[in-house]
């Protein structure tokens, strides 16, 4: 059966989206919903493309949605919102509010008899999946996730947000010498800020003023003020030549041991060149899962650890016993 999928959004996320869905055997674009003027939107195929104020009337066309908005100000009124008539799934990676947001989408999906997947990507997602592994094999120990050096298309989209702020980029940064501690068994205890720093690169918009924008910045709730942040004010041509790339990854390191003195070491490792075609790839296979789940009438917000690793995969039971088991 093919998997019909509704793309909410068309920056780098949605582009992904509609990549990934093209290597897919079973999914199928019904169609790209924008809240920009349709006809002005280019797409990297020859999907439909439709205004995102008219999404219900294309409801018979779609089987899961895919929310391509960022975490800051769009998935958390839009998840709960289309949830109440599509099943879905979101990169939502506020970690401090996701308890939240999937009370929200529940409550949506719950009396909408839909499903609805949220936090899905790599982290949230695979890397917590990778943190849950870790803690449940070795119950003695400690779980360590480094992140970068990378683009964060979540915080990036953070620091845009941001009154004066015409364009920005922001990259998180591994502390090599905290790595190398993990990795040698030591289990040290590590703040927020012992783990990474964050670099932005900001563009300033005409007349905006350089120390508020970086006093805003710097202070961000959940987002930078755990962290040694600094702010480098660009050009947009800067931005345009330097910073073009999303390049990302990162390490999750379970250090414990199985008995007293028998150390044990699991460790994840993501090297990514496109951070938004992973991630993008991410959401399409977690697509699939919801639309198998809503299929078989099991409704209500849903994270990773919810959906069984098998419904991820185009293949059947019986062929992934036989072939990957």
């Amino acid at each position: 059966m093919t998997i019909r999928i509704g793309i909410v959004g068309y920056g780098n996320l949605g582009r992904g989206v509609e990549t990934a869905i093209a290597a897919q055997p079973d999914l199928a674009l019904a169609g790209i919903f924008t809240r920009r003027d349709p006809a002005t939107l280019a797409t990297l195929g020859n999907a439909p493309v439709f205004a995102l104020d008219d999404i219900d009337a294309h409801a018979n066309d779609i089987d899961v949605l895919v929310l391509c908005g960022g975490s800051a100000s769009d998935l958390p009124v839009q998840s709960p919102d289309l949830a109440k008539r599509f099943s879905l799934v979101d990169s939502y990676d506020n970690h401090a509010k996701i308890p939240a947001h999937f009370a929200a989408v529940d409550a949506a999906a719950s009396a909408g008899g839909t499903t609805a997947v949220i936090s899905t990507g790599w982290d949230p997602g695979l890397f917590s999946l990778n943190r849950l592994y870790g803690e449940a094999i070795l119950p003695q120990g400690e779980t360590y996730t480094f992140w970068g050096r990378g683009l964060s298309q979540g915080h990036s989209d953070a620091v845009r947000r941001v009154p004066g702020v015409a364009g920005a980029v922001q990259y998180t940064l591994p502390a090599e010498d905290a790595i190398a501690r993990v990795r040698a068994g030591e289990q040290p205890e590590l703040s927020t800020r012992d783990k990474h720093t964050r670099e932005c690169y900001v563009v300033l918009a005409p007349g905006a003023d350089a120390e508020a924008v970086r006093e805003a910045i710097v202070t961000m709730p959940n987002y930078f003020e755990p962290y040694d942040t600094t702010v480098n004010f660009i050009t947009a041509e800067e931005l345009a030549r330097d910073h073009a790339g999303m390049p990302h990854g990162g390490f999750v390191i379970r250090s414990g041991e199985s008995s007293a003195g028998v150390s044990q070491t699991i460790e994840y490792q993501l090297t990514l060149e496109s951070n938004p075609e992973f991630t993008s790839s991410v959401l399409v296979a977690y697509a699939r899962a919801a639309a198998r789940l809503e299929a078989k009438g099991d409704h209500g917000a849903k994270t990773p650890f919810d959906i069984a690793p098998g419904l991820l995969s185009p293949k059947s039971a019986e062929a992934l016993r036989a072939e990957l088991l």
